[in-house]
């Protein structure tokens, strides 16, 4: 049987991969995975202390969450694939094109 210890280590162990994705990184793809990475970590989270609760209110706001990053990763990798047309590039440093 697998415990909830045994979710909360894989959680925090895919938390770490994705802060350490978004701060040494500077493609912009690598940080939109990073950031999957995190909310995949949040999900985990939700579901193992839901099925410890015995409801499914953190089943059903995973699948809210999972919505959300297809969405954002739809629209990420749009702007991404505008940018790299202009810019040639998908550094994060390089993406200055909204400031004033």
């Amino acid at each position: 049987m697998v415990s909830i210890g045994h979710y909360l280590f894989l959680s925090v162990a895919m938390l770490a991969v994705g802060v350490v994705g978004i701060v040494t990184r500077r493609n912009v793809i690598i940080i939109l995975m990073s950031v999957e990475l995190i909310l995949n970590a949040v999900n985990i989270n939700l579901v193992a202390f839901s099925r410890l609760a015995g409801s499914v209110e953190g089943q059903i706001f995973a699948i809210f969450i999972i919505t959300d990053a297809a969405a954002e990763a739809a629209v990420g990798l749009g702007i991404i694939i505008a940018f790299f047309r202009n810019r040639e590039t998908v550094l994060a440093d390089e993406m200055d094109i909204l400031k004033w």
